[in-house]
């Protein structure tokens, strides 16, 4: 259903363009050669299209959604046939961690929201989960750091949002897994936390 994606996108990127505009700021950084775990900021509830629409035309990317969104079934068959697939916050879905993590190891690229759920507030980042680690981990894949700013602090109609793509962790550096596994997730969070604090600081002034 690629076919699908890519009509969605294109229509997405006419209707999404007229009442808000979209700057993108290192999208070079994103691996055109292999999969990766796409790790943005969460503010609004339509963050993964503006973070999909940076990114550009290509390979479709799955999304990681929460489970509450699919119980409307037209939703739900537009969800899947897009590539946003439900996960259960709480639980740790087997099947769908193992297909996610397949998916990323043949060269699909994922988002997932490592906050878990938008930060209403707008200010910091909330506490990180630990399930982009787990696939990234699994999929032997980078996480690339992304941050999500809107002009005036919060999405709403006529504002210019900002994505910015930082360059890749490689998964390598975060030395995940082995004895001591939950120093080194902690440790991980922390780093990718850092970064994108980091891309924070460096484009603030498009909030």
């Amino acid at each position: 259903m690629f076919w699908f994606y890519h009509l969605c996108f294109i229509l997405a990127s006419v209707v999404f363009r007229l009442p808000y505009r979209i700057r993108v700021i290192g999208r070079e950084n994103l691996p055109r050669d292999r999969g990766y775990v796409l790790c943005p900021n969460h503010l609004s509830a339509i963050d993964p299209v503006f973070v999909v629409l940076a990114r550009g035309f290509g390979k479709p990317m799955w999304v990681m959604a929460k489970e509450e969104l699919f119980r409307n079934g037209f939703v739900a068959w537009f969800f899947r046939h897009v590539g946003v697939f439900p996960v259960e916050r709480g639980k740790g879905d087997k099947t769908v961690l193992n297909n996610a993590i397949e998916s990323v190891r043949n060269g699909r690229s994922m988002l997932i929201f490592p906050e878990g759920t938008r930060n209403k507030k707008g200010e910091g980042l909330l506490p990180l989960k630990s399930g982009a680690f787990v696939v990234a981990e699994s999929a032997h894949a980078d996480i690339v750091p992304c941050r999500v700013l809107y002009k005036g602090g919060r999405q709403h109609l006529f504002c210019t949002v900002t994505v910015v793509f930082g360059a890749p962790i490689p998964i390598d550096s975060l030395n995940l897994g082995g004895e001591h596994a939950a120093s080194k997730l902690r440790a991980a969070k922390a780093v990718l936390a850092a970064r994108l604090g980091e891309l924070y600081e460096q484009n603030k002034q498009y909030e």
